[in-house]
């Protein structure tokens, strides 16, 4: 997630949408039309650290918002988890901003530009000791949907509770990097870390290592807090208590959850959010074309309506983006993620077969499947193109043989005596995922494997595919970086120290020469050296051949004529919720 920032892991199984004019069966990653993003060209997400000022509420008024009225969502599932340290995957992430608070958090503008500021805390942090040690003041007035201050028995007990065992699925930074926490086992028992220094209203992190990004760590939406007296540790995840400008009015899981405000939010502690609907109702069980074709009728309170993950679907692209009317209504963003197929290392050992792979993947007939060229831009890196320390290299033949390389793939396969190899592919339930896997079948079946595919409910899909034991040789996922930094594109997906249940190297690589490099490079101080070493990783991994990079993502989400401020969260990767308004 790993905004998410994996926050950034972003779920698959939905095509990205079409920008402006449909552009069938492109090649590769250059646009066909003037109109169309370059992903190739587009530059580095680049989000400074702001002042004390920026983090000073209330946020600045959206220009001709007002407020009232109720926003809705369209959108195909529920959310796996909803308490903070659970969330590794960035819909959870979107969907919990209105909700939770942390420590910093990104401050977004009119333009889709951000800064990093502190959210609960008075700025962005005080750095020492060259970054293995942390400060953060706590601002006044913050309070709890029940009206009880945010106190430091709270903020403790928020990064503890991540030691917890039923904490599975949330990022592992903190966990990794404050002193003591390789055994320490959460609070429940009592007992406090050691490294966590409280002094009045001010937390200070003892690290075991050199962390100058620890700011940008702490932004994600996994470390949110929570509220001692009301941790119900497992069930939270299902109903956590909120210290944002709304809380959970009801929920029908599966089928809606809504917002309502919480009215001990002070707007004075905020300089992120705004707080103009007076609810949010977000309703799941809706697929691509469903959700399309209504926002197209834009009737009653579809005007109202937006979507978290739900974009143009494929089957309308040319409907909408050829349609100057309904052009208008459509945000676009290049996104930061790339959508990979990991290659479960443990199952597929033999690199020549890992390698058939890569050589026999049908880019082009899954990027006609998604929409077009105009959807996506075929990736042949782990790195997108838009996170500081992107390279291109294309290691096996994407860019001239889009449409894959049967007869080298079978080649390699007959080469490591592999011909008739078995692969059991794990992909999301929904219209998109299924075209998806029978082009992929077709394709691998014809390079001389044998696949069996198997469907996954969607809603717990990343859950699976995160056990150990899944039983899958490959599957669908996708990566935005954390922060923009290559760490926390390669430590968190292919370090040896990150394999478990409930970890995001899916592929389960553990290789000493790249658990190697990622420490070293991880020890870099110059910013363009280290940017150099992540990307000889990003090589060194595709060597391995770990995993199918398929494409860089053009996002392109639709909304009702009523809904007004529609603006991407560049630190999140995802619609900003907390700026839009109901139009009158």
């Amino acid at each position: 997630m790993s905004f998410s920032r994996r926050n950034f892991l972003i779920a698959t199984g939905v095509a990205a949408a079409s920008t402006t004019v449909l552009s069938a069966c492109s090649s590769g990653s250059k646009a066909t039309d003037k109109n169309i993003p370059s992903v190739s060209n587009a530059k580095a997400t680049n989000i400074p650290v702001g002042t004390k000022a920026d983090s000073t509420g209330p946020a600045p008024e959206v220009p001709g918002a007002v407020k009232g009225g109720t926003i809705y969502s369209l959108d195909q599932f529920d959310m796996d988890h909803l308490d903070p340290a659970q969330i590794y995957v960035a819909t959870e992430g979107a969907i919990t901003r209105p909700i939770l608070r942390g420590l910093t958090g990104y401050k977004v503008d009119d333009k889709g530009g951000a800064i990093l500021v502190g959210d609960v805390a008075t700025d962005a942090g005080t750095m020492k000791n060259g970054g293995k040690t942390w400060s953060f003041t706590i601002k006044d007035g913050i309070k709890w949907e029940d009206g009880s201050a945010l106190s430091m028995d709270d903020v403790r007990h928020t990064f503890e509770r991540l030691f917890a065992s039923f904490v599975t699925e949330g990022p592992r930074y903190v966990q990794q990097w404050l002193v003591g926490g390789d055994k320490y086992k959460g609070p429940y028992d009592g007992k406090h870390l050691d490294s966590l220094e409280i002094s009045g209203n001010t937390v200070t992190f003892h690290l075991t290592e050199p962390r100058p990004d620890f700011n940008y760590t702490l932004a994600m939406p996994g470390y949110g807090f929570v509220n001692k007296k009301n941790d119900t540790k497992e069930k939270y995840d299902k109903r956590p208590f909120a210290l944002g400008p709304y809380k959970i009015g009801s929920r029908d899981i599966g089928k809606s959850l809504t917002y309502v405000r919480n009215e001990h939010w002070d707007p004075k502690t905020d300089s992120m959010r705004n707080a103009y609907p007076d609810q949010y109702v977000f309703q799941f069980g809706f697929e691509l074309v469903a959700s399309t074709d209504r926002y197209i009728a834009d009737k009653g309170n579809d005007q109202y309506t937006m979507s978290i993950f739900n974009e143009v679907a494929p089957e309308r692209i040319a409907q909408v983006m050829t349609n100057a009317t309904l052009k208008k209504r459509v945000l676009t963003q290049i996104d930061a993620v790339t959508y990979y197929w990991p290659i479960n290392t443990t199952r597929i050992k033999d690199v020549k077969v890992r390698q058939a792979i890569n050589y026999a993947w049908p880019h082009q007939q899954l990027q006609t499947i998604r929409g077009g060229a105009a959807t996506s831009a075929l990736a042949t890196t782990i790195f997108s193109t838009i996170t500081p320390g992107y390279e291109k290299f294309d290691l096996y033949g994407t860019d001239k043989k889009p449409g894959g390389d049967p007869v080298k793939a079978k080649a390699l396969l007959k080469e490591a005596g592999k011909i008739g190899q078995k692969l059991v592919i794990a992909y999301q339930q929904s219209d998109n995922s299924v075209k998806q896997a029978v082009a992929i079948k077709n394709a691998l079946e014809a390079a001389g494997f044998q696949v069996v595919n198997q469907q996954v409910d969607k809603t717990t899909f990343y859950t699976q595919i995160g056990k150990i034991n899944n039983g899958y040789d490959l599957f669908a996922a996708g990566w935005s970086p954390d922060w923009p930094a290559g760490y926390s594109v390669f430590y968190p997906c292919w370090s040896g120290k990150n394999i478990g249940d409930g970890r995001s190297n899916y592929a389960q690589l553990n290789d000493p020469s790249v658990n190697k490099a990622i420490d070293a490079a991880a020890a870099i101080s110059d910013i363009n050296a280290a940017n150099k070493a992540w990307a000889a990783i990003d090589r060194q991994i595709m060597e391995l051949a770990a995993c199918v990079p398929d494409y860089h993502s053009i996002r392109n989400w639709m909304y009702g004529s009523k809904v007004g401020n529609v603006v991407y969260d560049p630190g999140n990767t995802c619609v900003a919720l907390c700026k839009l308004y109901a139009k009158k």
